[in-house]
């Protein structure tokens, strides 16, 4: 497997491109993003678990029932959520979309993402389907920047690989910055790829890896209404089509982690005012179970998040977000250490504290990524969660976020 560029066009025949429309009032950045395949692809998606969902996800869904679709497009700006008109409004998009594309209607996916309930004006949309259109090349970059809120980087990611001795490619881009919390988060992620796989088994694909990587992602403790994973898969690359749970099966999913682990990196990496990326490696768990919880709940640890800003070695927090996640832990079995690129330190064994240099850890816990290290002691069971720390700049941004 080898890491390449291209993004969401890096797989054969796939384009995309972006344009601003007029829905964010900052006409320097682009706010509709369009991605095309020139031909009808296997399709799958997951959505969150928010029982309050924008309108653009009750559509996707409703296309996504035969599992096939060729065309995505989003807007950045507008969530199109908790609106009278909504799904009017996100079915007029697709409706757009395969006029200006000549597609079929059913196979156009829908999102969007922005302030919640406010009204989403479909004219700027349609005055800029000529221009969204024009926009389609090589372009994830435009794309990736088409559906950015708060973000302060676009997120994009594609690797080669081979399945049957046939060359493929996956390839990704994201958005995500606050609001994100398991299960799903504030975050739209839509991955392409040429491998020739089944609807049936492109879903079984995706649900799988979600739940180790976009469902282990925290930023805030908030779900949003809008979150979606989408994947297109059009055969061009011309493996044999995978049908069914085999070699070929499991050389996909280990192209499909790998580009996912990397969004999810990313997305946590750019959580809205962070400094830091946070990744909480629990080993030694009883059971997967304990091994999630107890991942999820320190990542979610605003009292560890804050410490992490000020490179405070504070593993109480640690062990205290431990006792407080549900999960079934000997406490007194616990050891916590921290590492970054400066080093690893110990600073807790058996649930209790030793003896560590204040200063080193300092210096550890001022890198750019920290990774919290939870060793149970009690199985085989290991799992990873990332996140970021929590920081002056988060209350300022989600302070003002809709005015």
């Amino acid at each position: 497997m080898e890491i390449i560029n291209g993004g969401i066009c890096a797989a054969k025949g796939f384009t995309a491109g972006g344009v601003h429309c007029g829905i964010r009032k900052n006409k320097t950045k682009k706010d509709l993003a369009l991605i095309y395949s020139e031909s009808v692809a296997s399709a799958a998606a997951v959505y969150t678990t928010n029982l309050v969902k924008g309108a653009p996800l009750v559509v996707t869904k409703a296309h996504l029932l035969n599992g096939k679709a060729q065309a995505v497009i989003c807007n950045s700006g507008n969530a199109n959520t908790c609106n009278a008109d909504g799904i009017e409004v996100a079915e007029n998009m697709a409706k757009l979309t395969a006029e200006c594309l000549g597609i079929n209607e059913d196979d156009v996916i829908v999102a969007s993402t922005g302030v919640i309930g406010q009204p989403l004006d479909i004219t700027p949309i349609k005055n800029s389907m000529d221009a969204l259109k024009a926009s389609l090349g090589k372009n994830s970059a435009d794309a990736a920047e088409g559906i950015m809120t708060t973000d302060t980087v676009q997120k994009e990611f594609a690797v080669s690989f081979e399945i049957g001795g046939v060359p493929c490619k996956i390839g990704g881009i994201a958005k995500g910055s606050g609001m994100i919390h398991p299960n799903m988060a504030t975050m739209l992620v839509f991955i392409t790829t040429d491998v020739a796989i089944s609807p049936e088994m492109l879903q079984t694909a995706l649900s799988r890896d979600i739940q180790n990587t976009f469902n282990m992602v925290s930023v805030d403790g908030d779900t949003s209404t809008n979150d979606m994973v989408s994947v297109l898969a059009n055969g061009l690359a011309g493996n044999k089509e995978i049908t069914e749970e085999n070699e070929d099966f499991c050389e996909f999913m280990k192209a499909l982690n790998t580009v996912t682990v990397h969004l999810c990196r990313m997305i946590a990496g750019d959580g809205e005012g962070a400094t830091k990326l946070l990744e909480c490696r629990v080993t030694g768990a009883k059971d997967e179970c304990t091994a999630k919880t107890v991942a999820k709940s320190v990542i979610c640890s605003s009292l560890t998040k804050a410490a992490m800003f000020g490179a405070d070695a504070n593993w109480g927090r640690v062990l205290c977000a431990i006792g407080y996640s549900g999960a079934d832990v000997d406490v007194t079995k616990v050891d916590v250490s921290f590492t970054s690129a400066k080093g690893t330190i110990p600073v807790c064994k058996d649930g209790a504290g030793i003896e560590f240099s204040e200063e080193i850890a300092k210096e550890i816990l001022l890198e750019k990524e920290i990774t919290i290290n939870v060793e149970l002691n009690s199985g085989d069971f290991n799992s990873t969660a990332w996140g970021c720390d929590l920081t002056y700049e988060y209350v300022k941004i989600n302070g003002d976020y809709r005015t």
